[in-house]
């Protein structure tokens, strides 16, 4: 399978440069584009949520399996293929949480014009928050 395939079955989808795309994960309700979707030179591809959602979580809520994110070629061959050491690079990455970064924003200049905050404001911010962290992770990142 190519990451055409996979592609095919989201939504949103915006290619971020060679091989590389964002979409809606359709793993949970995704607002923005959370998902990111990267495909290697061997045909491999790499999805990371930076909602949390799992790989497996991702490939089924699409009607797949995991043997389908590499070549059949190399499904027989996957234990001998290493790793990526930072599969996604920090530009994808920071596209991938520019809407939580709005969600940190909006929640700021609410606080500073002296708003309340609902216990649902702050669930969600703990939650961008996490995404952020989360995102720096993957992109080999680290934050304090």
């Amino acid at each position: 399978m190519s990451a055409e395939t996979l592609l095919s079955r989201l939504d949103k989808v915006r290619r971020t440069g060679p091989g590389r795309w964002v979409a809606r994960c359709p793993a949970h309700d995704d607002r923005g584009p959370s998902l990111s979707v990267r495909e290697l030179e061997d045909g491999r591809a790499l999805l990371k949520c930076f909602a949390g959602c799992t790989v497996h979580e991702v490939v089924q809520a699409v009607g797949l399996s995991l043997s389908d994110l590499f070549p059949e070629k190399l499904s027989n061959e996957a234990h001998a293929i290493k790793g990526e050491r930072r599969p996604f690079p920090a530009a994808d990455v920071l596209r991938c949480i520019a809407f939580e970064a709005l969600v940190v924003l909006t929640a700021g200049a609410a606080l500073l014009a002296g708003q309340p905050f609902s216990d649902a404001d702050r669930a969600r911010l703990v939650v961008a928050v996490g995404r952020i962290q989360a995102a720096l992770d993957a992109g080999g990142l680290t934050h304090g």
